[in-house]
């Protein structure tokens, strides 16, 4: 970020979207916040590449139908070559499919073109401080999915490695994941929207145990709430489609 006369810091933005009309009405929404600014536009993945090599923003508004590169591929090779650029998908797709795809390619928000402005704003300054931001409309499917995949695992038809491609559902424990086994098992019940207490009796552990177990799975994903250490299961790739 950069200061302004007045001393107010600019979180720098890039807008990516092939449809030059929806950039100009991003750019006059956002400019008119004291604390972003739109350093560029770009209609495709490719330019997006090439202008984050002259200059760095520190989030980029990333349209997923794109032609030449689309937003997907484009999240990906971003992330890679600069992994302090946040990246906000925004949307009309609000199957949780593309969710899962581009949280898993490093996007760090997904958004709906049809959200309010400031809901915009405010999910640009979130992400940038560090949090995920999943649209309310999508949150919902997403968390369903959550469920409906947790269904199919404990009643084996989709377990571990032995998950196949054509069932396209899997759980993933990573080398990355900071979880114990147990630990694992609450976030997967927190995931079915399980109360703690209801997660005691399902694991036959007390609801203070369960409470302390949630207590440290925020802390180990640096996560505030219980939605956020979903979401970033999914974003670390330890659940995928």
């Amino acid at each position: 970020m950069e200061s302004t006369s007045t001393g107010t810091r600019k979180i720098k933005v890039l807008l990516a979207d092939d449809h030059q009309l929806f950039r100009e009405g991003l750019k006059r929404i956002l400019n008119m916040e004291e604390d972003l600014q739109v350093i560029g536009e770009c209609g495709n993945g490719i330019q997006v590449l090439e202008f984050c090599n002259h200059q760095k923003p520190e989030v980029v508004l990333m349209d997923i139908n794109m032609p030449v590169e689309n937003g997907v591929v484009a999240t990906e090779r971003l992330r890679d070559i600069f992994p302090d650029v946040k990246v906000i998908i925004l949307s009309i797709h609000d199957d949780e499919s593309y969710v899962f795809e581009t949280l898993r390619k490093g996007a760090s928000g997904y958004l709906l073109k049809d959200m309010e402005a400031e809901a915009l704003v405010n999910a640009i300054r979130s992400v940038v401080s560090g949090h995920a931001y999943i649209h309310p409309k999508v949150t919902g499917k997403l968390i369903n999915q959550l469920r409906r995949m947790t269904y199919l695992d404990e009643i084996g038809a989709v377990s571990g490695a032995a998950a196949t491609k054509e069932s396209g559902v899997k759980f993933i424990a990573g080398d990355n994941n900071p979880l114990t086994r147990r630990e694992a098992e609450v976030l997967r019940l927190m995931a079915e929207g399980k109360s703690n207490k209801l997660i005691g009796e399902y694991l036959y552990i007390s609801e203070k145990t369960v409470k302390n177990h949630v207590s440290s799975i925020l802390q180990k994903m640096e996560v505030d709430d219980r939605t956020q250490a979903v979401i970033n299961s999914i974003k670390n790739g330890w659940v995928t489609l």
